[in-house]
């Protein structure tokens, strides 16, 4: 429950930082009229929305399994995970739309100053929101705060690139330059989406773990290799932050009951000591 509450806290504080910068960003765009400015303020606002599916995401992932949902509920994560990844591909196509109708009918930036200040607060605020984010989202194993934080994480690049670009019209007068830093902006946003969607993806289709992961399930199996004969039918998927780890072993039968239910044990707690948050189905098989 501490955990759950961790991940819900930090999720809140994503959705308040949003709603700020937002607010910011409107103001400043009005002001300025910088498509540049606009198109943070679009992205902010798809983050804002992907705060708010992470923060529901992660209070429904903790519920534990019950009756209905057997295996739990970790798997919500992956399903916010994949709409975080769709609302940024929805938010760069507004942008290149924007930013095409600007460099078509470009305007005069009225107001660079209060713009650029935004712009560069807005990247402070996210680095350290997105720490944050990232720290929790590890340390829980959190898919839904990882997509969060790499959300925010998109947007310091970008709001660093932005003022860039306004800070470079201030002193070339080349207004131009705001839609092909709004359009740099939006090929940053695809390439996050495009990462964060296929992440999520993989294991609502139950893909395997990592090769690294399934490496040290094979090096911890070599251990018992002079009690088992063989270890073989190695399955394993992810749900959430559960790794769900299931094989066969074959051992002698002569081994009674008690023996194979603590080799079954050591096993286990051989595996957990590596692998965090793991659920293991072991199947036996005689010679």
């Amino acid at each position: 429950m501490v955990s759950s509450n961790r991940k819900v806290k930090v999720a809140a504080l994503s959705i308040a930082s949003n709603t700020i910068l937002i607010i910011l960003k409107v103001v400043a765009g009005l002001l300025s009229g910088s498509v540049s400015i606009v198109s943070e303020a679009i992205h902010s606002g798809m983050d804002l929305v992907a705060s708010i599916i992470a923060f529901l995401s992660v209070r429904i992932s903790s519920k534990p399994a019950d009756e209905k949902h057997p295996y739990g509920h970790g798997k919500i994560e992956n399903i916010s995970g994949l709409a975080e990844g769709l609302l940024i591909f929805v938010a760069a196509f507004l942008i290149i739309k924007e930013s095409i109708l600007k460099i078509l009918h470009p305007a005069k930036i009225a107001e660079t100053g209060i713009a650029i200040i935004v712009m560069i607060v807005s990247a402070v605020v996210n680095i350290l929101v997105s720490r944050t984010l990232f720290k929790v989202a590890k340390e829980e194993d959190s898919l839904a705060l990882e997509a969060d934080a790499l959300h925010l994480k998109t947007d310091v690049y970008t709001s660093f690139g932005v003022a860039l670009g306004l800070i470079l019209i201030k002193f070339t007068g080349i207004s131009i330059l705001d839609p092909i830093v709004a359009t740099i902006v939006a090929c940053l946003i695809i390439k996050e989406a495009w990462h964060l969607s296929q992440n999520a993806f993989n294991p609502l289709i139950d893909s395997r773990l990592s090769d690294d992961e399934e490496a040290k399930i094979k090096e911890i199996m070599k251990m018992y290799k002079g009690e088992i004969l063989d270890f073989h039918e190695l399955k394993t998927r992810k749900s959430g932050h559960i790794r769900y780890i299931d094989f066969h072993i074959t051992i002698k039968s002569s081994l009674t009951a008690k023996d194979i239910h603590e080799l079954i044990k050591r096993i286990e707690k051989s595996l957990e000591e590596k692998i965090k948050n793991i659920h293991v189905t072991i199947h036996i098989d005689h010679d």
